[in-house]
């Protein structure tokens, strides 16, 4: 069972139960993370689309606020099931944007209580490189299954539970986002800028090599260490935009030994959107 990263050989070597869900997307334009999967996508692999499988914008079905809620465990473990994903599948996941995206439905199904999923490290890219089948056109056909929701397997944060925590030693605020989001100095998706106050600043990007796979265990673990400073990794609350681009560093500390820590899904959208709450810039 592999449960946080596999590489492009581990992968080529699995066999069935299997299912692989290729995660692109880009924010900027909803419709292109389809086109790049209808493009090129490992042979075999099912889409996610990131703003209508891995999110919801129904109230009604929403967990939590921002921009990209989270559907209710029960929403989305239909999905999962027409995935044709049961209690036995292994799933991998990947992206072609630095595993950005992948790593929300990571996420996911860790929350829903499913061990045995895993992010592609390399992506798309390496796949390619390594000589992996690739298709184009529309995913297959699968046969459904039956998705059993079980104990969540990672924590979920909501705005109230971060407000209420706000300065205490107990938690530890991490920021994916970009510097200049985090400094408030530019604001391309929320309407306000800035963070949440305290908040150290570790945008996602900064866990992957220049080639696109993650740095290893332990330059991760030494760059963490450092950002924290004395802090406990064990009170660590990732968040970034809208709960997406937090998930590579969730992953990160996991892959360099320092526990799953919590996400803060809602993030600064949910955040700067709730009349009353703080916010920070510089």
């Amino acid at each position: 069972m592999y449960t946080t990263l596999i590489s492009v050989n581990e992968l080529q070597a699995l066999r069935a139960p299997l299912v692989v869900v290729d995660c692109s997307a880009d924010l900027n334009n909803a419709a292109a993370g389809r086109t790049q999967f209808e493009t090129q996508h490992i042979a075999g692999a099912l889409f996610a689309d990131i703003n209508i499988d891995l999110a919801t914008h129904d109230k009604a079905l929403a967990v939590n606020g921002g921009r990209h809620p989270l559907p209710t465990r029960e929403h989305f473990a239909k999905w999962l099931s027409s995935c044709g994903i049961d209690a036995q599948t292994q799933v991998v996941v990947y992206d072609r944007q630095t595993m950005n995206y992948c790593g929300r439905l990571w996420w996911m199904l860790k929350w829903c209580g499913h061990d045995a999923v895993a992010v592609l490290d390399g992506g798309l890219q390496a796949w390619v490189t390594a000589g992996g089948a690739v298709a184009s056109g529309p995913a297959a056909a699968v046969k459904a299954s039956s998705f059993p929701l079980r104990d969540s397997l990672v924590a979920l944060k909501f705005t109230a539970d971060v407000s209420a925590a706000l300065g205490q030693p107990k938690q530890t605020i991490v920021d994916a986002r970009a510097p200049a989001r985090f400094k408030g100095e530019t604001e391309p998706f929320d309407p306000v800028a800035g963070h949440i106050p305290g908040a150290l600043n570790r945008p996602f990007n900064s866990n992957f090599t220049p080639e696109g796979f993650m740095k290893s265990p332990d330059v991760l673990k030494a760059e963490f260490e450092a950002l924290l400073n004395g802090r406990a990794a064990s009170s660590v609350v990732h968040h970034c935009g809208s709960g997406i681009s937090a998930v590579p560093n969730v992953l990160a500390m996991e892959v360099a030994g320092l526990g799953r820590p919590a996400l803060y899904a809602g993030s600064w959208s949910d955040w700067c959107n709730t009349p009353g709450l703080p916010l920070a810039t510089a």
